[in-house]
């Protein structure tokens, strides 16, 4: 089983997308990967040599930011838009959409399960 960066690689999956497990790559990347090691992507994980396995390695560790780097990175980038007091950043701090979805409906995932609000009772007869 070839193990980068820490993520255990299925060994059934052809190589472009095994690589593709591991956080940080996508497709687009793992083929550029892939063909910078000089590895054929349809290659079965199970199949790749040591020597290749360091190859994608190697190429990973000088060109890519991948999983735990990049997740800190992230989360930095989202406390310094708090810290700054940016729209995005309130917006992080509340729980609610950045990118300018509607949430009278809708961002479920972001507001989480829905917590009934009692309301007014209409008055019969009033306008």
């Amino acid at each position: 089983m070839a193990r980068i960066a820490g993520i255990d690689l299925p060994k059934q999956k052809k190589a472009y997308i095994g690589l593709t497990y591991i956080y940080g790559i996508g497709q687009v990347s793992s083929r550029d990967i892939l063909a910078k090691a000089k590895v054929d992507p349809e290659k079965k994980i199970a199949d790749l040599t040591e020597q290749e396995v360091a190859e994608i390695r190697s190429v990973m560790t000088t060109e890519y930011k991948v999983e735990g780097a990049l997740r800190s990175e992230v989360q930095q980038n989202i406390k310094r838009l708090m810290d700054i007091g940016a729209y995005r950043g309130l917006r992080h701090r509340r729980g609610l959409p950045c990118r300018g979805q509607r949430t009278k409906t809708n961002s479920r995932t972001r507001k989480g399960k829905r917590r009934t609000v009692a309301g007014k009772k209409k008055v019969a007869g009033k306008k």
